[in-house]
């Protein structure tokens, strides 16, 4: 069964980042700024490993080891492409595939296609600026498939789902608006796989994150997003983090129950299995803390995304509890399509990593190697 880590790549220098935030800047410096927000509340996070580049070879390989040496067998790396480039790519072609051990680790792209907005960290007024537009027309759609063909799909250790390079789109709802219809995204992902197939490369595996959606800008009428991967001719589905199918902030302000936010994403799996004429691979969310993205001197107030309740009681005994039951939900799909996804290897100003930090250390690890790894 593959056990796929999403990895967020914001931990070092990127020329964008430096000219929306400064000279140097990563998003360790909000990790850093982070400050308790209510009695209880444990920020700020301090990283075991201290506030490294993970673009670095030899950080990248540590990171491998130690994933892989505790069940993980793939990164799932969230993708950007903005202005007409990819953007923060480095930790994946600088650090992961040039690390001295990267076949260890399997890897595959989840293309982030959201609009980038300026939430690092988000003002009081929660009405953030938007920096970089995510969606794509169909001319751009191709360049960027032709990037990701010859920079990723070629190399040996890229995951492969069913035989298919395993390719994961975030927000299909853009992804529709920037190619202008229903009917035009689809001709554009059956134009993708041809090119994937002409290149030498074999078949895709196209997954569809699904969650929220809402408005497409189409004629054709949606019923529900089993209907919408059909017409788009998605291989599968799965959700990217708990807070997507769970009100996180209706449940409890500032805190609410991972044990709530457990039993609504089962919920979630039980209706995308019914609902997708697709596998569906289900997520399991380590925590939830948005916090830090926040602006620390404001008083911390229930105002949406990244106001939102921090989860309590996600432990690494009820992470675990959650891996089994996720574990037993994919079992029960054909051998070949068996995965879960995990939010996530890094997200550490989201509240959920696996990484170590200097109170739980390896403890999420271990629970994983304990439910998934081979005995």
């Amino acid at each position: 069964m593959e056990v796929a880590a999403y990895y967020f790549p914001n931990w070092h220098v990127s020329p964008l980042n430096e000219r929306w935030h400064g000279k140097g800047w990563t998003e360790w410096e909000l990790l850093k700024a982070a400050k308790p927000r209510f009695p209880g509340h444990r920020q700020p996070i301090v990283p075991a490993w201290g506030y490294f580049d993970e673009s670095q070879p030899t950080w990248a390989a540590k990171e491998i080891d130690l994933a892989a040496d505790h069940g993980v067998t793939a990164f799932l790396f969230d993708w950007y492409w903005y202005e007409g480039a990819s953007y923060l790519h480095e930790t994946l072609e600088q650090g992961f595939l040039k690390a001295p051990n990267t076949g260890r680790m399997k890897f595959a792209l989840m293309w982030a296609i959201h609009d980038w907005m300026n939430i690092h960290p988000a003002l009081y007024t929660n009405h953030p600026e938007l920096l970089a537009k995510g969606s794509v027309d169909a001319a751009e759609f191709e360049k960027v498939t032709e990037y990701i063909i010859e920079k990723y799909f070629r190399q040996k250790n890229y995951l492969r789902v069913n035989g298919g390079l395993y390719f994961s789109i975030y927000e299909l709802s853009n992804f529709i608006k920037g190619l202008g219809s229903l009917e035009a995204a689809g001709e554009a992902l059956t134009k993708f796989r041809h090119r994937v197939r002409k290149a030498g490369l074999g078949e895709l595996h196209l997954n569809a994150v699904v969650w929220g959606i809402s408005v497409l800008p189409t004629e054709t009428k949606v019923k529900n997003a089993g209907e919408l991967v059909k017409m788009l001719g998605f291989d599968s589905g799965t959700s990217y983090v708990w807070v997507h199918h769970f009100d996180a902030n209706a449940a409890g302000f500032p805190q609410a129950p991972y044990s709530a936010a457990l039993a609504a994403n089962e919920t979630a799996w039980a209706k995308y299995a019914r609902e997708l004429p697709i596998p569906y691979h289900p997520n399991v969310s380590m925590g939830w803390d948005s916090s830090p993205r926040t602006t620390q001197t404001s008083a911390f107030e229930n105002r949406g995304y990244p106001w939102m309740s921090t989860f309590v009681g996600n432990t690494p005994e009820a992470f675990e509890d959650a891996l089994r039951r996720a574990k037993s939900f994919a079992e029960k799909l054909p051998p070949e399509v068996r995965m879960i996804t995990i939010n996530a290897w890094n997200e550490w100003t989201e509240g959920s990593y696996l990484l170590p930090d200097t109170v739980t250390g390896t403890k999420y690890l271990e629970a994983i190697k304990r439910v998934f790894a081979p005995r």
